[in-house]
């Protein structure tokens, strides 16, 4: 029956595949053979858009005498070659593979709420916080204010006199943006927006960070009254954070922020150290952090900015019923927490015209059709990356990402577990499905690497799939099988 072609798909099989309308074509010729080698190949790759096509075989050797055996090679794929997901974390490229990195920031975030993952369930206990961490005002724009579950006007303005910029635009606004209103994020006046102060902001948020953490500690104990080395004996802060892009294009922080006891078996810190006493130290720490760029004898045209957070620095303690997630109205719980910082781990800027990849030259920026504010903002991060401006290479090179170049999510060694330890137990797992009685060589014994050598070899062959067809199908089986997780999710 494998060698029988269906040469002719009918509509409601198209539409089982989930290809049905979507490509205008109305037929595929395939076997039954290929079509399940493209659903496996599919399951393999979990549906990547976009995955790496590597050619290559694994060989055996036996140790003893010597002997060579083939254990996998990809000629007997289909096209030859072995499909491996991108890893992609953005879902605007690769929905599939973002899925994959939500789901293990959100276990990252979760075991360092309540434990799992080789974290004890104590931890829950700790004191806690989820704190957002803002950008300052680099000029009016449009925003979506909320007072509680009620949409206020943009920025309202009575006063004549504060309606008016110097440059003579009306700087008052007093419609109720929807959330998809293209208006949010833009300047009421470009000429009174400082876009060099927000790509430095973006390029130095990293810097920030990490001049809080070091102030964290200092406020803490100040509060408590102790000195740094006492605190030090008594307490550590962990944390994990992530970055999200606001509607203006500049980024702010999500972070929680956890108390223990110093050592690596997560013991709870004394009582003294309370999630109240925590949150007073966060606003203070967050407060007095600042940033200094200005010019030098090599970098004379280097703007003088103080950097620093924005004044809606926002702490609350995580606990099972209390407050809500700023402006969503969702209870701070754990859950909510874990899927909050995992929603942002793989958001990224999606306005069209956007470009994905470094710029090459001051002509790409000239061709690009997003909007104007974004491509100001680029502008400004190319201008600055010049020797003369800064001496930063890096901002010409993150100036697609309007001059943020670091991770999205980071955190302390000890907050929980690792992106590492979660692929490494999901590669096993799906090894164990794969051989429920163990791998086994060539030979028919069991695989151990002090009796066979086994050699590999792989060899790069192009990204993406090859064939339309290939990929629609893969495509579909990939939302089918995340249709079923999800309903068996909710059920």
């Amino acid at each position: 029956m494998t060698a029988v072609a269906v040469s002719s798909v009918p509509p409601a099989a198209m539409a089982g595949l989930g290809l049905g309308g979507t490509s205008g074509r109305s037929a595929l010729t395939l076997s039954w053979a290929e079509l399940a080698d493209y659903a496996r190949e599919a399951a393999r790759s979990g549906g990547c858009t976009r995955p790496v096509r590597v050619r290559g075989r694994v060989d055996a050797i036996d140790l003893a005498t010597g002997e060579r055996q083939p254990m996998y090679d990809t000629a007997t794929e289909p096209g030859g070659v072995l499909l491996m997901p991108c890893g992609n974390r953005r879902e605007s490229v690769c929905p599939p593979c973002s899925q994959v990195y939500k789901q293990d920031a959100r276990q990252l975030v979760r075991a360092g709420l309540t434990g799992g993952k080789g974290v004890p369930a104590t931890v829950a206990g700790h004191p806690c916080v989820f704190a957002t961490f803002t950008a300052p005002s680099f000029g009016p724009v449009h925003s979506r204010r909320m007072r509680g579950k009620t949409l206020l006007p943009c920025r309202p303005r009575r006063d004549q006199k504060e309606r008016r910029c110097p440059h003579g635009r009306d700087i008052s606004c007093p419609r109720r943006h929807s959330e998809d209103n293209p208006r949010l994020g833009r300047p009421l006046c470009a000429e009174c927006y400082d876009y060099e102060a927000a790509v430095l902001f973006n390029a130095y948020a990293g810097k920030l960070w990490r001049r809080f953490t070091t102030y964290l500690p200092r406020h803490l104990a100040r509060r408590a009254g102790l000195t740094q080395r006492q605190l030090r004996a008594l307490v550590r802060v962990r944390y994990v954070k992530v970055a999200e892009y606001q509607e203006r294009g500049v980024v702010h922080f999500h972070a929680v922020i956890r108390l223990d006891a110093p050592g690596e078996d997560y013991q709870p810190p004394a009582a003294r150290f309370t999630a109240d006493l925590l949150t007073g130290a966060i606003r203070d720490a967050a407060a007095a952090v600042r940033l200094i760029q200005g010019p030098d004898e090599q970098r004379p045209d280097c703007p003088v900015l103080v950097l620093r957070f924005g004044t809606q620095i926002d702490p609350r303690p995580v606990r099972p019923t209390a407050d809500e997630l700023p402006g969503t109205g969702r209870k701070l719980s754990v859950d909510a927490v874990a899927n909050y910082i995992a929603k942002y781990a793989t958001k990224s800027l999606t306005d069209p015209g956007l470009p994905s990849r470094p710029l090459r030259s001051r002509q790409d920026i000239d061709s690009l059709r997003c909007s104007r504010h974004y491509k100001q903002m680029i502008a400004a991060a190319w201008r600055l990356g010049a020797r003369r401006a800064t001496g930063n290479p890096r901002l010409r090179e993150a100036a697609h990402a309007l001059g943020w170049g670091g991770h999205f999510l980071t955190k302390s060694r000890r907050y929980s577990t690792t992106f590492g330890h979660l692929r490494r137990a999901r590669a096993e797992h799906r090894k164990r499905q794969r051989c429920p009685d163990g791998e086994r060589d060539p030979w028919g014994r069991p695989l151990d690497d002090t009796v066979v050598l086994v050699l590999k070899s792989w060899t790069y062959d192009g990204t993406g799939y090859i064939g339309s067809g290939e990929a629609e199908l893969a495509l579909a089986s990939a939302a089918r099988a995340r249709s079923k997780e999800q309903l068996v999710g909710a059920a």
